[in-house]
């Protein structure tokens, strides 16, 4: 809840007229307590992951044709009882792992210095902050992926992740409590080192759910992440790592490639995509830029 009663009162605290970001916020937030401000981070992951993958998964249930070229994997169909399954678990384990955690959290955020107030953060300081955070958790969750490959935790926790080699999009958050809500605390690792103001945690939440979904699609795009983000691994990797499952020591980065780059867990997949691309070099179609059809040679793993 904002200290002030009325613009002008902000604004002479300030010293500088609001910007429209700022207005827009204080009319929401001036008289919502801090701890509904928190719980938004809640409802936004809800949002996403009830939205983002949606417009990709009634596509592939009713016009699948159209987007096969794309297809990672252009085996395997997944019938529509199987979406709503994993949407219905994710959902569940998700708030009585997750959501439950994050309603107990808002004292410690509240201690360690989110703020809520004006100014709102620039726009650097927003994508630094947000870089930090990502790079933070990629790295926390690697460790993490590592210890639930293995034999203990794939049987006791991990396999449930891993109980379709094709993802969809909203197996994302389909998974066991345990493997949502240890990498979850994770994710709050950079908030917690670097404390931010709570639109940027929303922004974070929102963000790395759109990631998560992005790296479970099973569809290689033209204008997917990957082609365009540094290091970002993207569904073409991910995919492979599900696609090997118990057995897979490979691709374990959340995000990004450097980790299992760093210390070599990315060997299987340079192998096979190696190989694929071997394989193919003798098509007709295959051209000078190591391309088959106009899309480059390791988009599929099937």
């Amino acid at each position: 809840m904002l200290p002030y009663a009325t613009i002008v009162e902000a604004e002479a605290a300030l010293g500088r007229n609001l910007t429209f970001l700022e207005v827009i916020w204080f009319r929401y937030s001036s008289r919502m307590p801090d701890y509904l401000l928190y719980y938004h981070s809640i409802l936004c992951i809800f949002v996403v992951f009830t939205l983002a993958p949606l417009p990709l998964a009634l596509i592939e249930l009713g016009l699948p044709a159209s987007i096969s070229p794309f297809k990672i994997q252009p085996k395997v169909r997944h019938p529509p009882t199987l979406f709503f399954h994993c949407y219905k678990e994710a959902m569940r384990t998700f708030i009585l792992s997750v959501g439950l955690f994050q309603f107990t959290c808002y004292p410690v955020f509240k201690f360690v210095g989110i703020r809520t107030g004006l100014p709102l953060p620039s726009f650097w300081e927003t994508a630094l902050q947000l870089l930090v955070y990502f790079l933070v958790e990629d790295y926390l969750n690697y460790w993490l992926h590592r210890l639930l490959h293995t034999k203990w935790g794939y049987e006791k926790i991990h396999y449930i992740h891993h109980e379709y080699a094709a993802p969809i999009g909203f197996q994302a958050l389909y998974a066991h409590w345990g493997d949502l809500l240890f990498p979850g605390i994770a994710a709050f690792a950079g908030p917690v080192l670097a404390p931010c103001h709570v639109v940027i945690l929303w922004l974070f939440g929102s963000l790395r759910e759109l990631a998560s979904i992005e790296c479970h699609t099973g569809y290689d795009f033209p204008w997917s992440p990957t082609k365009f983000v540094p290091f970002y691994g993207g569904a073409i990797y991910h995919d492979y790592h599900h696609s090997v499952g118990y057995h897979s020591q490979s691709n374990f980065g959340a995000f990004f490639t450097y980790c299992d780059y760093l210390y070599g867990t990315d060997k299987g997949y340079r192998y096979r995509k190696a190989l694929l691309a071997k394989l193919k070099a003798p098509s007709s179609n295959y051209n000078e830029e190591g391309q088959t059809h106009g899309f480059k040679n390791d988009r599929k793993f099937d």
